[in-house]
């Protein structure tokens, strides 16, 4: 049988490699490996603007959708004016995903938003978000080191019979987080699902009615030990004839 093919949106970053400083559609590793591992075909998804207006062009071609972390959306996506935290922002990014996501909710395909990924299913859906949480919540646990997943563990508790509990397996979840947003106003139709323990931010979101539709504020691909990707696949997997 085919495995089921994830398709995985692609940030869209300045880097440089050798003798060339340019823009590029720069994925970590740890997302494909995590897909392969689960015994799926990773399919990088890199914007487009003609899927913005289209996206079922490149539904078709997939099982199921991952929104991968990075940049901080653009906060004009939701109707509000930038902190000054707020950087990095990659508009044509933001679009093309809000696209590709509302329209795969829609079709009840399956789909997982991880850390920024979370945050896009969450304005797609017409939330919107904390800029800055340092600020809000008066704490750096959510993000103690940038760039790094090193020392970033803190346990979410999951609702029991949940997706999120379900595909996490447990409804006390281990999880490495890096961010510095959240979600504030949630999106139409979504519930939240899971709260960190710590300080009760909403962690984890899903679309109920939807066969696996959630949204995780943690990254299970830098974990090996995580089910959550296996689960994605496990649905996608069902997909194909």
């Amino acid at each position: 049988m085919a495995r089921p093919a994830i398709g995985i949106c692609t940030p869209l970053e300045r880097a440089r490699w050798g003798a060339w400083d340019l823009d590029a559609f720069l994925l970590p590793r740890n997302y494909v490996d995590a897909v392969n591992r689960a015994g799926a075909l990773a399919l990088l998804l890199a914007p487009d603007r003609a899927i913005v207006e289209d996206p079922d062009e490149a539904l078709d071609r997939i099982d199921g959708l991952m929104l991968a972390g990075g940049a901080d959306i653009d906060p004009a996506a939701y109707g509000a004016q930038p902190h000054p935290k707020t950087i990095g922002s990659v508009p044509e990014r933001d679009a093309f995903e809000v696209a590709l996501v509302r329209r795969a909710l829609d079709r009840d395909m399956p789909v997982l938003g991880i850390c920024r990924g979370m945050q896009v299913m969450n304005v797609a859906r017409g939330g919107t978000l904390h800029q800055d949480l340092p600020e809000l919540l008066g704490h750096d646990e959510h993000r103690r080191v940038l760039g790094s997943f090193e020392g970033v563990d803190h346990d979410v508790r999951l609702a029991s019979d949940s997706l999120a509990a379900r595909a996490a397996g447990e409804e006390l979840h281990a999880t490495k987080s890096h961010h510095h947003q959240g979600v504030d106003r949630i999106g139409d139709g979504l519930v939240v699902t899971g709260w960190a323990v710590l300080d009760e931010l909403p962690e984890a979101l899903e679309l109920p009615g939807n066969d696996f539709a959630l949204g995780v504020q943690w990254h299970p691909e830098a974990d090996e030990t995580s089910r959550l990707i296996a689960a994605l696949v496990e649905h996608a997997a069902a997909r194909v004839p």
